[in-house]
């Protein structure tokens, strides 16, 4: 493992946002969804693909809260940009289950 410093790390921002929507991505080479996450008034709504679908639905995803890095530059999945890394862990199978807050927090917070 590599050892940062505390500034290399404070220079990621992790924020909390609320899913707003979310769309099957078939187009994707691996199953996907978009998704789209509201970071509150100052910050917006910003899109995600994520590779989720073993543990997730669209439906049960939309009004869940989600940690996601909000400052890498936007980045081409196929024909939908993502402009926001959903955060996750993986399980036994190295599926994703999604990170946010265990209780209801404002949306756009930032992690600390």
């Amino acid at each position: 493992m590599t050892r940062i410093a505390f500034e290399d790390f404070a220079k990621v921002e992790i924020r909390v946002g609320r899913v707003v929507r979310a769309e099957p991505y078939p187009e994707a080479r691996k199953p996907a969804l978009k998704l789209w996450i509201d970071f509150g008034r100052e910050f917006g709504v910003r899109k995600s693909s994520a590779q989720i679908t073993a543990h997730y639905s669209c439906s049960c995803l939309v009004g869940r809260q989600v940690l996601a890095v909000t400052n890498f530059p936007p980045r081409q999945i196929g024909k939908f940009m993502s402009e926001v890394l959903v955060l996750g862990v993986p399980d036994s199978d190295g599926e994703v289950v999604l990170i946010g807050p265990d209780s209801a927090v404002p949306t756009g917070g930032r992690m600390f």
